[in-house]
């Protein structure tokens, strides 16, 4: 008989709907996990959250109670990326170990911060919330380039459109609020951080964007509506990266990448990935159940906490600030019209 797993003490930050809809599922199915604690915009929003969530966790007021009890093992932050990091660094400071959900945080000094906390507490787990996007066909993707599928890549498309912004009498999304979202525009960083998983790191970018709607319901919107990027990767790679939250009747949100040998196209919507030779046609890959992904965050993030031998949840803090950086160098090309070298 296999004895029973070690608890792990859970205390939320921030109970919004991807912690309702994702990370709760996901807790509730590890054996050992106890939501111990929440705090949330309110003593009284806690508390509804702890009434259909978690009953047997306490409410509370204050975040840095539960970021300090005793009572806690791990910090879970799904608040907006601006108080990301000081929530963090107060969580490690305090021997939490601290997951934190995406973006990284709402800038790039912000996200070193971070970085810089985790490397002094290396014996406690951090992570960030990875992007769902491309998450069961990416081990193909990847396969498929490092086999030279489409012989030597030299040129990309990403496009993510939507029109969730388009209507002017809709109030203003938090998304579009640099106090609570920082420097995240859109889905820049989400791809970001998809692409540099599949073809390495951005090393320069170009880019334009523009605000359509100035103003929701007296509130001033400062973050683009859209962003066009170009992108040059350190292998050779130049993409032009569009992204819109303004655009009725947009393609699905999809990636083609051009090579020397054909082309390879992953729709992050529907995860079917096309492969076409040079002279052929593009042809629907079968993503083989081996190498698909599913949604194991959770559980990943707590087998790390258990056995310190366990891999390190990803993305970590080192590839958060990866992705920043692109993001932060997107804002100094769109300021500077020039070319920005990712640093």
């Amino acid at each position: 008989m296999s004895e029973a797993p070690s608890p792990v003490r859970v205390g939320i930050i921030g109970a919004g709907g991807i912690v309702k809809q994702r990370h709760m599922p996901g807790l509730r199915a590890i054996p050992g996990v106890q939501i111990v604690q929440v705090a949330n915009r309110s003593l009284p929003s806690a508390e509804a959250f702890r009434r259909e969530f978690a009953p047997e966790a306490q409410p509370v007021e204050r975040w840095e109670e539960v970021a300090s009890s005793p009572d806690v093992d791990v910090v879970w932050i799904g608040t907006h990326p601006y108080m990301h990091a000081e929530m963090t660094c107060y969580a490690l400071q305090h021997g939490k170990h601290a997951f934190t959900q995406a973006r990284m945080a709402a800038s790039l000094p912000e996200a070193n911060q971070m970085w810089e906390a985790s490397i002094r507490y290396p014996e406690l787990v951090t992570g960030i919330c990875p992007a769902p996007h491309g998450m069961k066909g990416g081990e193909l993707v990847k396969q498929l380039l490092a086999e030279g599928a489409i012989g030597t890549p030299h040129q990309a498309m990403l496009h993510s459109f939507n029109d969730a912004w388009l209507d002017p009498a809709a109030p203003v999304h938090w998304r579009q609020q640099s106090e609570l979202s920082g420097i995240q525009i859109l889905t820049l960083g989400i791809y970001t951080e998809v692409l540099q998983r599949w073809l390495g790191h951005i090393i320069e970018v170009e880019a334009r964007g523009n605000v359509v709607i100035p103003e929701r319901g007296g509130v001033e919107v400062d973050i683009p509506d859209f962003v066009n990027v170009m992108a040059q990767f350190r292998n050779g790679i130049e993409a032009s990266m569009l992204f819109s939250g303004v655009a009725a009747h947009a393609p699905t949100d999809k990636l083609w990448l051009f090579g020397s040998e054909g082309t390879l196209s992953y729709d992050f919507v529907t995860d079917e990935i096309q492969l076409g030779k040079r002279g052929g046609k593009l042809e629907t890959l079968p993503v083989p159940t081996e190498m698909q992904r599913s949604w194991t965050v959770e559980r990943d993030f707590i087998a790390a906490v258990r056995d310190p031998a366990a891999p390190r949840p990803k993305p970590d803090f080192n590839e958060g600030m990866m992705y920043m950086r692109v993001v932060h160098a997107v804002w100094q090309a769109m300021e500077s019209q020039a070319a920005v070298r990712v640093m």
